[in-house]
């Protein structure tokens, strides 16, 4: 499977890593660490160095029960910083993670070459359509509800199956309008419970039937951490562990806090699979 970002196209079979760039004030673990540009410079290049094929760009908190954020302050956050990364690393593949097709639109005018919507659409009916238009990959990922309803979202017959169902009418939905690269993200953490998590990881296989790429976002998550009884800073070896597990069923990107210990889950994978 391959992406076409900006022209050059991205061959995922060997799985990619996508280095998280929280531009919030309030994210669950680094939020607020970046308050200057100097600061996102030295952490994207750290990334980059680390193996890192893309950067994921976020204004907007998704945790649970995080404050809502204006589109123009969200727009305010992001698309300097883009345009910061895009002047200073010219080959740099930038996610913008927003539910918002404004931000999305400005950001990929900005620089920006994939689209990450934890909502696939369903937060903003302009977000396909303004995809179709920019024609960038789309990152949709499984949510219930919204950051400030999902966890009371969480009553589900067959958690797997109702997102089979999901991926394959928003998949339809995007491809109608004529976009072509879609990536799905399971949504660990977003409309789950901590058991809920652990069974769509277990059954992760069963969405290679949509045929297109899986993206796994775990990093430093309550799963990890509520299962471990420690904290979010505490939980890079339980990350490391499920980074592996997803890499085993089958996830083609890696969306993470940490670089190098994913990229290194990547490389072992590799070397273990051409013993």
């Amino acid at each position: 499977m391959t992406l076409n970002c900006r022209g050059t196209l991205i061959d995922l079979t060997i799985p990619k890593i996508m280095g998280i760039v929280n531009l919030t004030p309030d994210s669950f673990y680094d939020g607020g660490k970046l308050q200057d540009p100097t600061q996102v410079i030295a952490q994207v290049q750290q990334m980059l160095n680390e193996g890192a094929a893309f950067i994921d760009v976020g204004g907007y908190s998704s945790r649970p029960n995080a404050a809502p954020v204006s589109e123009e302050e969200e727009r305010q956050r992001v698309v300097p910083i883009i345009e910061l990364l895009v002047n200073h690393f010219p080959e740099i593949l930038i996610s913008i993670d927003t539910f918002r097709s404004s931000v999305a639109e400005a950001a990929v005018q900005a620089g920006a070459c994939l689209i990450n919507d934890i909502s696939a659409g369903l937060l903003d009916k302009e977000m396909l359509p303004t995809v179709a238009r920019l024609q960038v990959p789309y990152i949709m990922m499984h949510l219930r509800g919204t950051p400030q309803t999902m966890t009371t979202l969480t009553n589900y017959e067959d958690i797997v199956k109702e997102m089979q169902y999901y991926f394959s009418e928003r998949i339809a939905a995007a491809h109608t309008l004529g976009i072509n690269d879609v990536i799905i993200d399971p949504g660990f953490g977003f409309a789950k419970t901590l058991e809920q998590n652990y069974e769509v990881l277990q059954k992760m296989e069963l969405f290679a039937f949509q045929k297109v790429p899986v993206l796994v976002g775990v990093s430093r998550k309550s799963m990890i951490y509520k299962v471990l009884e420690t904290t979010p800073q505490e939980a890079l070896n339980g990350t490391t562990v499920l980074h592996t597990l997803a890499l085993q069923k089958g996830a083609s990107i890696l969306r993470v806090h940490d670089v190098k210990a994913a990229h290194e889950c990547v490389q072992i994978l590799q070397q273990v699979s051409h013993a």
